[in-house]
């Protein structure tokens, strides 16, 4: 089957091949949380793809786990390290996806064992599919992290007392709402939407050529691709009550960039840049990158 009639077929049924893309940097305890949960997926994805900005061998030592335990395909695309360069190896590993729909997800947020599934019952043409975070404290990410605790499994009760003690931040993001009109409300709304659990049709994502290499550093290489997605005429959809993630913490990222993406980002909202990244993912498409699995 070709490329277009899989897009065709897939749009039709809205149960898109999923490809997971997660991206890392020299944490890999918390890339192993993050595989094990999407291992426990109710319903699988195509595949995932780790994208690692220029990790050390023990990243790849629990990716080659990772690859032995899950019931799907699990690869490993690496860049060199320079530096905080998340909107790189994020390109380098979406030039490799196999599905028509990529799932962008962070190397310290953990899925619940409904999250594809959900993602693909919400998912439509012309549309990105925005979904939100629970952030767990400094306490409760030791204890996740070394086996102790698996929320994703816990009942009401022990939420609640999660909730009382301060671990997690809100418990709404638990409620499960089905597809309905009021997703739709904040369509060309691009504050809040975040590569750590970001859906997106692949033909869009390439249309805009990805995530903008420019950006370099901690932030904002996300809110620039949701723009550009925008000025393309690919809309928000919103995933609340339906796809959360469990956010382990962590210390601050260093901004020292953060000035020079702002003023990009800026300047992508006043319509002063091309919607199609100068730098992209079209730069790997023909390319062989280098994988692993």
């Amino acid at each position: 089957m070709s490329r277009t009639a899989g897009r065709v077929a897939s749009e039709f049924s809205m149960t898109p091949a999923v490809s997971v893309i997660v991206v890392t940097y020299q944490w890999p305890e918390a890339l192993e949380r993050v595989l094990a949960s999407l291992a426990r997926q109710e319903s699988p994805p195509l595949e995932v793809i780790v994208a690692d900005d220029g990790s050390g061998p023990e990243t790849a030592d629990v990716v080659r786990s990772g690859q032995s335990l899950a019931p799907f395909p699990v690869h490993h695309v690496w860049q060199a390290d320079g530096g905080f360069r998340a909107a790189g190896a994020r390109n380098r590993a979406a030039a490799r996806a196999s599905g028509d729909y990529l799932l962008f997800l962070d190397g310290d947020c953990l899925t619940f064992p409904d999250f594809i599934v959900r993602h693909r019952t919400l998912a439509e043409p012309g549309w990105f599919l925005a979904g939100n975070r629970m952030l767990m404290n400094q306490a409760l990410s030791a204890r996740v992290l070394d086996g102790r605790d698996e929320p994703a499994g816990w009942n009401l009760s022990c939420w609640l007392g999660a909730r009382f003690r301060g671990e997690v931040n809100r418990l709404l993001p638990l409620l499960r709402v089905g597809d309905a009109n009021w997703r739709k409300r904040r369509a060309a709304r691009w504050q809040g939407a975040r590569s750590c659990n970001l859906g997106v049709w692949k033909d869009d994502f390439l249309r805009v050529n990805g995530f903008d290499e420019s950006y370099q550093g901690w932030g904002h290489e996300d809110a620039d691709l949701v723009v550009r997605l925008m000025a393309r005429g690919c809309q928000r959809k919103d995933g609340h009550y339906a796809v959360p993630v469990l956010h382990l913490w962590h210390r601050e990222h260093a901004r020292d960039l953060e000035p020079e993406n702002v003023k990009r980002l800026e300047d992508a909202l006043a319509g002063q840049r091309d919607p199609v990244a100068e730098r992209g993912v079209n730069q790997y498409l023909d390319e062989g990158v280098e994988i692993d699995g």
